[in-house]
């Protein structure tokens, strides 16, 4: 895109699209998106919300009736309106300067010539193939060739997909009357037109194999998608050190970035990667996502309550809390007055005797499980994109939901809906309850970073839950340890097990901090002998961090994690 005068924002927008064809297993059309940008022109820092909502008839009494406690994690019952398109035509019409028909092409080229299918893709695709030839019958004309999984590396092609690509194209090019009227005659052609006939017409229509192991129909409608719009709305910052550090709202998990940075002013004064500084970040992330567990919810049906969750003192006083030894309990804090509320956690396992097509659908985030399910799987999530240019803008992108193996794939479309709404609860007085219209909380953590008044960095990384620890540890060791950015992204990484995940099935393993082999036998014993159950893992597993950086003489940096083998930095 920049060479053709394009700037970080249609590059980021064309990143966007060619990731939903080429990592199919991670994100979709049908997916989701959280966008955070900095303008060099104007000095704002944004955010964008790609998060839709849940449908509008969504109820906890609709999904009791169906004898359900939770929701489950694949199938159409979790889809919630597909924001991700919308937020990326918002993000061109308003801020880029390419005409939708250069930042699409790519996209369309890729899902029409093909692409070299990845192995994560391959190995997922086997794993739900009898889900696809017995149960989805479009997934499988999509994603099987003769009913069988393709190979690794093999030419795969999704002729549907590039087929709606082009449709969404012409339709914009023949209702729009110049660049801004051309993307927003496509956005409604999704919103309003033939895109969201077909969702209309399928979803409520038809009952498919979900998580549960009977088939559903879903909620979703075409009046949902037609009554949402992808809106740009203010960030939440925390001042640290000379920086300040952006973060979308408590729609998102991002808050509990900038709770860790408050609760960790001191952390200057310990080793990079040494005992005491593993034990300090992982007793931080406890509380930080403890509080995320019981106070974060969509704030148009909440209280917001992140200016009391960002307040110096009742970090003090949360910091207090944090001993030489490893925490076992979960800790919310007492916040406006408030007594927390923890949801009542229907914790749920995969069992040896499921089938192994169910153990596969019963896993909500995108990762492929052996059927003996022991403690090795190959874990997915989500894709990162970030973007910078000499103007001095930034952007930050976390695509997600939309996965092959969430949904089955829409009659002629190409692309399945996400399955976001699994994270909602269905308890009433909880601030991440399922409600009709309602955000479910997602994980989707993208950051901006400002220095001098002046956008400096972007960045984020795959990961659900571990997306603000991985990234966390990346910006210290970059800005308190004065690692350079590709170093920081490669350095030996961790995180906490220790709170709920947010997908189906629900686990928590309290106490259990994950860490990879490069910390060192000797930092792992300490943390066993301060009560830590540690969890060794290879070396490159963990994140996949990836940066874009501006300097103050508008200079551009990039870099990216080596990790999982598919993550590229490029300057120009």
């Amino acid at each position: 895109m920049y060479d053709h005068g394009g700037t970080a924002f249609d590059a980021a927008v064309a990143t966007g699209l060619v990731l939903q064809v080429v990592e199919p297993h991670l994100n979709g059309l049908g997916g989701d998106v959280s966008i955070v940008f900095h303008d060099g022109a104007s000095g704002a820092t944004k955010a964008i919300c790609g998060q839709g909502p849940m449908p509008a008839t969504a109820s906890i009494d609709a999904f009791h009736r169906l004898g359900l406690e939770t929701i489950p994690g694949s199938g159409l019952l979790a889809a919630t309106v597909p924001g991700a398109f919308g937020a990326w035509m918002r993000l061109l019409a308003e801020h880029g300067t390419l005409p939708l028909r250069t930042v699409l092409e790519p996209a369309i080229h890729y899902a029409e010539t093909g692409v070299p299918l990845l192995p994560k893709a391959a190995e997922m695709i086997a794993a739900v193939q009898p889900v696809f030839a017995e149960h989805w019958p479009e997934s499988g004309r999509v994603f099987l060739t003769d009913g069988q999984a393709p190979r690794a590396g093999q030419r795969w092609r999704n002729p549907h997909l590039a087929g709606t690509y082009r449709r969404l194209l012409a339709e914009g090019e023949a209702n729009g009357q110049n660049r801004e009227g051309v993307i927003q005659a496509a956005s409604d052609a999704f919103y309003q037109g033939f895109v969201a006939e077909i969702i209309d017409d399928y979803v409520t229509g038809n009952a498919v194999l979900d998580a549960t192991g009977d088939a559903h129909a879903g909620l979703l409608t075409g009046n949902d998608l037609a009554t949402w719009t992808a809106e740009e709305e203010a960030t939440l910052s925390l001042t640290y050190g000379d920086r300040v550090v952006h973060k979308a709202g408590p729609w998102t998990q991002g808050p509990v970035f900038l709770q860790q940075l408050a609760l960790l002013r001191d952390i200057g004064g310990t080793e990079f990667l040494s005992a005491d500084y593993v034990h300090r970040m992982t007793e931080v992330t406890k509380l930080a996502f403890a509080d995320r567990e019981a106070w974060y919810g969509d704030p148009r049906f909440t209280d917001d309550l992140t200016p009391w969750l960002l307040d110096p003192d009742y970090n003090r006083a949360r910091a207090a809390l944090i001993g030489d030894k490893a925490s076992l309990e979960l800790r919310p804090g007492t916040v406006a007055g408030r007594q927390p509320r923890l949801p009542d956690l229907p914790l749920g396992e995969l069992e040896p005797t499921d089938p192994p097509w169910l153990v596969q659908l019963r896993e909500g985030i995108p990762a492929t499980v052996p059927v003996a399910l022991l403690a090795t799987q190959t874990s997915g999530d989500t894709c990162c994109a970030t973007a910078s240019d000499d103007k001095g803008n930034l952007v930050a992108a976390t695509p997600s939901g939309g996965w092959l193996k969430s949904s089955p794939v829409l009659p002629g479309l190409g692309f399945p809906l996400g399955t976001r709404g699994q994270m909602a609860w269905l308890d009433a007085g909880h601030p991440n309850a399922l409600v009709g219209g309602k955000r479910p909380r997602t994980t989707l953590s993208p950051t901006i970073v400002e220095r001098g008044g002046r956008g400096e960095l972007a960045f984020g990384t795959p990961g659900g839950d571990q997306q603000d620890q991985w990234t966390l540890q990346a910006f210290l060791a970059h800005t308190t340890f004065g690692l350079g950015l590709q170093e920081a992204v490669e350095a030996a990484a961790f995180h906490s097990d220790h709170v709920p995940t947010s997908f189906a099935p629900r686990r928590v393993a309290p106490g259990v901090v994950t860490v990879e082999s490069g910390i060192g036998r000797d930092v792992i014993s300490a943390l066993e002998t301060r009560g830590h159950t540690v969890k060794v893992v290879p070396d490159q597993t963990l994140g996949k961090v990836c940066f874009a950086a501006v300097g103050a003489d508008e200079s551009c940096r990039a870099a990216a994690s080596p990790n999982g083998g598919q993550a590229y930095a490029i300057v120009r």
